[in-house]
């Protein structure tokens, strides 16, 4: 009976991280992965146990997240100023 308990939680846990993870940018799912990869090593190196791994992965991940949003939103803000409608070259043609 507890074992269910533990696969039904672990169960939503995934999905809720599932969907946030589609509702965030390109960048942003990138800088939290690297984040958490470096924040672990970083406190792996530091405390040299499983708590301090675990403690620097979760914060390296969200700075990481923090970090790739920023970048996500400047790329729409600057996607946004650069549009011209009606033009053939949109974003990236040559600007006379």
């Amino acid at each position: 009976m507890i074992k269910s308990r533990y696969w039904i939680a672990a169960a939503a846990a995934s999905s809720v991280m599932a969907l946030a993870g589609c509702a965030s940018g390109p960048n942003q799912n990138l800088g939290t992965g690297i984040g958490a990869l470096g924040g672990a090593a970083v406190g792996h190196a530091i405390g040299g146990n499983t708590g301090s791994t675990l403690g620097g992965a979760a914060i390296g991940g969200i700075i990481g997240n923090q970090v790739g949003r920023n970048v996500d939103e400047r790329n729409y803000y600057n996607q946004q100023q650069y549009y011209q409608p009606g033009s053939y070259y949109p974003n990236n043609g040559p600007r006379y």
